[in-house]
């Protein structure tokens, strides 16, 4: 595990712990080729999977489970339904993009050493209401957390995560015999490659752009005026990034 990098007495990182911490932020990426065919060494698989399951939850529900799939028979019907699935939404791409949409890598199922399903256990917190009592959805946001907290440990291992969203879901259910009040969050390609891009793949093949983070922020309400000291300050970061 990571050596403690903490000041004790302000709780904060030291400098090299912050960069690092930004670092795999920054260089993090949806990975959909480049996967070498080693097997993921169990320790680490632990470690991600460790630093997912310390993800924060509303109330602590801790609905998460992680679904291990190494089978390729299992993962070559996984991929049949991504291109079942990615033919159905086929037509509801704008058609001058449906040329590019055909040409894009989406998924490296049966390419990864291994695939992992995150799911979210619904009746988990059934007996204790605290944080969804007003928002019911808070166990399914709580789940991509864990996914997050997953993808950056493995961005940090130098370990490739690529997430698959196009998938049926009730297939993918009956597929992995996932019971009814459990929902599939996030079906990830996971291992080692070969590379990390240095832009998302999407950016890279025109697909589109990251939004300036200036024009995101707003004061006190939606769509407020404001805060210019702070746009000035991120539009400079970012400019910082974009040259380096």
């Amino acid at each position: 595990m990571p050596a403690d990098h903490t000041h004790a007495s302000s709780g904060c990182f030291d400098t090299a712990a912050q960069d690092a911490v930004y670092r795999a932020i920054f260089t993090r990426r949806d990975v959909r080729s480049h996967f070498l065919p080693d097997p993921l060494d169990d320790e680490v698989l632990a470690r991600l999977l460790m630093a997912a399951h310390h993800a924060p939850s509303v109330g602590f529900m801790q609905p998460w489970n992680f679904i291990v799939i190494r089978d390729l028979q299992r993962r070559q019907k996984v991929r049949d339904l991504f291109l079942a699935a990615r033919q159905q939404e086929l037509p509801h791409i704008a058609e001058e993009r449906q040329a590019l949409y055909r040409k894009l890598k989406l998924e490296g199922i049966c390419e990864s050493p291994l695939n992992l399903v995150v799911t979210c256990d619904r009746s988990r917190s059934q007996n204790s209401p605290l944080g969804r009592w007003h928002n019911p959805e808070m166990d399914l946001y709580s789940t991509v957390c864990a996914v997050q907290n997953f993808w950056l440990a493995a961005r940090a291992e130098g370990v490739g995560v690529g997430w698959v969203s196009i998938i049926d879901r009730e297939a993918l259910k009956q597929v992995l015999a996932i019971p009814e009040h459990v929902v599939p969050v996030a079906y990830l390609c996971v291992g080692r490659v070969s590379e990390f891009a240095l832009r998302p793949d999407l950016e890279r093949h025109g697909w589109g752009n990251r939004l300036p983070l200036a024009e995101l922020v707003m004061s006190e309400i939606f769509g407020g005026d404001g805060e210019s000291g702070l746009k000035e300050t991120v539009t400079g970061l970012c400019a910082g990034r974009t040259a380096a």
